[in-house]
């Protein structure tokens, strides 16, 4: 065996003072243990190994100085310069070295050959270097018809492998199906994948041949799996580059052929000239002209067919489609404007005077901060048609803009130009639609607005809507401030309490209550009936209404504060018509009552106030609701019990701390409602509020909630024309609430003619229409005794 090494080949000999030194006599019995942190050596395999530690440079020098064989251990952990026993795996390879080489650098390298595995027995104190008794391992020859069906499956996966790896030897792969036996080929396998250190450790300690071929084969299979998705993602890269170098080379050419063809630079050249015009005839502010000058220049050194030129374009198109010249003034005419709201809206007198109002200011000082006007009602009263009724009388135009559900700050901001598809927001866009920053912009449902991680669209609409901020707006896409202050902005809500309160403190909320069934009759004449007739292809004299069919229409078929309902079922009647015309079987057709029934069904609505107040313990109320006023009957019910309170109907917090308060309330004013005491302590109290899947909520039911608890335990019914609202103390005080006029409508349209109301709210019946005031009689109630007495007159007079 050489124990020196070849000087020609450049390598020098191993250190003399090494070689002089007296090294400890190894037993027979026992092997020199080097310790190797990254490798693994194999029976039958040559291996050239960096030892970098004293304990194994000695352990090689003493196994070349005496000839004898040395033990190869892999370390797990390399950070252990003088490993201990409990350090090493146990099992690892005798190895015979061939060479030992100290190269230049003082580093050492022994070139190993495997001969056999061993196991340690017992690690001998007093050495320099790791010294240990050994058990050598014979390898198993318990081949079967199992085992031959592994290593056919061995060979095949480990020449593909090796069919993925560069730089593979033929001999190589001829020697994986020529090797034999299977342990030998699992030992191959192993050596010359990349497998870790660890794994090829778990292969070198398998003793059966079933295991250590089954640990290979896994090995095998994540590594092919890691080389295929390793080559695929090369693949792909390589498409990419490939794809870019193709379309460079196309436009090269192209730019080759345009140049001959005199359409090349000059094409461009032009197209940078017509830009460069169009910036100066803008009337852009200085600061955005020099923007757009400098991102002109940038634009003129693109390739256009590069992704950032297509970017940069659509940038300065849409700095040059904004209208940032000065809009012409208002051409306001008071007396036209509102004869231009009467046209359009009947009712809403209120509503049209502050209009006009609002107009009169804007003529009479242009240049002054403009309020923005919040219409809140429930749907289908006219809201939306009040904004372009506005945008008519200004002569201006109107676009509109829906906040509903929008969550994301950057639909009124815009996004920044680094993302990919990047836009202004909803404002800017609605400016580039109108082409005029004097334009009527409605802001629909702004109590819709939505709030995600993504920021809070209500805070980014707070410099849209101040007056004091939006002369200068800046839009995240185009960095750049434009002046909103000139524009007229109207929003819409159905409910003012779900919009932000810094934003309705910048705005002047303006309520539009329900109509009344005449009002409703006049806008179905007036607009209705015109609109659907036109809409379903017929012309005005082939179908006719008469009055009674629009009334029973509104108060059958329909329930609702506005008119969109009543609209679709003019529109139904008008389908019918325009089928019986289209088949020829009439030429007109006249609408009449007893025409209904036939035409939309049976009605849908009836006077349920007659039918569920006949009884003691049943009241009704009146309640608000984002889509207009509605009634609300309170029933309460008694059985044998402790003197619980059970309440149903999906009532909220507020609302049943009221029913608590009533049944309190009835308690303390037992002896003067006529009621035995002791028979709360004995009766559970049900009281349940019908359409139960509906959510219910809010103190204006307390009396209503007061009056049916009374009639319960004083079993005298509630009278069936009489509605009521308030919030009561336990003090027995009616207090105030709100939506009054929509409570009144509501009661008018369920067939109500007399309407309990708080003292306090006698002056919101300034905002009920003349025709309410007319057909119902209004009852003003300091206490809950008022309320008794004008309700219960039965048990008063007791």
């Amino acid at each position: 065996m050489p124990t020196n090494t070849d000087k020609t080949a450049g390598q020098a000999p191993a250190d003399a003072a090494a070689a002089n030194r007296a090294l400890p006599v190894v037993p027979a019995d026992a092997l020199a243990i080097v310790p190797i942190d990254n490798a693994v050596l194999f029976p039958r395999m040559i291996l050239p190994l960096t030892i970098a530690r004293q304990p194994a440079i000695l352990a090689a020098q003493q196994a070349v100085k005496s000839g004898s064989a040395v033990g190869i251990v892999l370390q797990p952990n390399a950070g252990i310069d003088e490993p201990g026993p409990d350090d090493l795996f146990q099992i690892g390879t005798v190895a015979s070295i061939l060479r030992y080489v100290t190269l230049p650098d003082s580093s050492h390298v022994i070139v190993c050959q495997g001969e056999q595995r061993f196991r340690v027995a017992e690690y001998l104190p007093g050495y320099p270097f790791p010294v240990a008794r050994v058990v050598r391992l014979e390898e198993p020859d318990d081949a079967d018809s199992e085992i031959e069906a592994r290593v056919i499956r061995l060979r095949e996966r480990a020449a593909e492998v090796l069919n993925y790896q560069p730089q593979v030897s033929p001999e190589l792969l001829a020697a994986l199906h020529n090797i034999n036996p299977a342990g030998a080929l699992a030992d191959l396998v192993a050596s010359v994948s990349e497998f870790k250190p660890i794994d090829r450790q778990r292969v070198l300690e398998a003793l059966s041949l079933a295991q250590r071929l089954d640990i290979v084969l896994d090995c095998l299979l994540q590594r092919l799996e890691v080389l295929r998705l390793s080559r695929e993602i090369d693949e792909r890269a390589k498409a990419k580059i490939d794809q870019h170098q193709r379309e460079y080379l196309l436009r090269e050419r192209l730019r080759s052929i345009q140049n001959e063809l005199g359409e090349g630079d000059a094409a461009n050249v032009q197209e940078i000239e017509s830009l460069r015009q169009a910036i100066a005839d803008a009337q852009m502010p200085e600061e955005v002209a020099t923007q757009a000058r400098k991102e002109l220049q940038r634009l003129q050194h693109m390739a256009d067919g590069s992704a950032e030129y297509s970017l940069l374009r659509t940038y300065l198109d849409w700095l040059l489609e904004l209208p940032w010249r000065e809009p012409d003034p208002d051409r306001i005419e008071v007396a036209a404007a509102r004869q231009i709201l009467d046209d359009d809206h009947f009712g809403l007198e209120h509503v049209k005077k502050r209009i006009v109002e609002f107009l009169a200011v804007r003529k009479l000082k242009p240049d002054g901060h403009a309020p923005i006007l919040c219409f809140v009602g429930p749907p289908g009263v006219g809201k939306t048609s009040l904004g372009q009724s506005i945008a008519r009388a200004l002569g201006r135009k109107f676009v509109r803009a829906s906040l509903g559900g929008v969550h994301d700050e950057a639909e009124i901001r815009g996004h920044r130009r680094t993302y990919i598809g990047a836009l202004p927001g909803n404002v800017i866009q609605a400016i580039r639609k109108a082409g005029s920053r004097g334009c009527v912009m409605m802001l629909d449902e702004i109590d819709k607005l939505g709030r995600g991680v993504q920021g809070d669209p209500s805070a980014a609409l707070l410099e849209v809507l101040d007056p004091e901020q939006n002369n200068s707006f800046r839009d995240n896409y185009l960095a750049l401030p434009f002046d909103l202050s000139r524009m007229l902005f109207i929003t819409t809500a159905n409910v003012v309490d779900a919009i932000p309160g810094p934003l309705r403190d910048r705005m002047e909320v303006i309520e539009l209550p329900g109509y009344t069934q005449e009002e409703k009759l006049e806008i179905a004449r007036r607009y209705l009936l015109a609109r659907q007739i036109e809409q379903n292809g017929l012309q005005p004299g082939q179908i006719d209404f008469d009055d009674a069919a629009l009334q029973a229409i509104i108060r059958d078929y329909t329930r609702e504060a506005g008119v969109r309902s009543l609209e679709r079922q003019i529109g139904a009647v008008c389908r019918r018509a325009a089928v019986s015309i289209a088949e020829g079987t009439m030429l007109t057709m006249h609408v009449d009552e007893g025409a209904l029934a036939a035409i939309l069904g049976p009605s849908r609505y009836d006077n349920e106030v007659a039918l569920r107040t006949g009884l003691a313990g049943v009241a009704t109320g009146l309640a608000w609701t984002p889509a207009g006023g509605d009634i609300l009957f309170i029933e309460a019910s008694r059985t044998a019990g402790d003197g619980r309170l059970i309440l149903t109907g999906q009532l909220g917090e507020v609302m049943k701390e009221s029913a608590q308060a009533a049944l309190t309330l009835v308690k303390t004013r037992a002896a003067s409602l006529g009621i035995d005491a002791g028979r709360f302590a004995t009766t559970d109290v049900h009281v349940h509020v019908p359409a139960g899947a509906i959510p219910k909520d809010g103190p204006s039911a307390g009396v209503a909630m007061f009056i049916a608890l009374a009639s319960l335990f004083a079993d005298v019914a509630v009278r069936q024309d009489t509605a009521m609202t308030g919030e009561i103390s336990l003090r027995g005080l009616v207090l105030p609430v709100g939506g009054i006029k929509d409570k009144v409508l509501a009661a008018m349209r369920a067939g109500i003619t007399r309407v309990l109301l708080p003292a306090r709210n006698r002056r919101d019946l300034e905002e009920v229409p003349a025709a309410a005031k007319e057909r119902l009689q209004f009852v003003f109630l300091d206490n809950v005794d008022d309320a008794v007495r004008q309700a219960m007159p039965a048990s008063a007079a007791e």
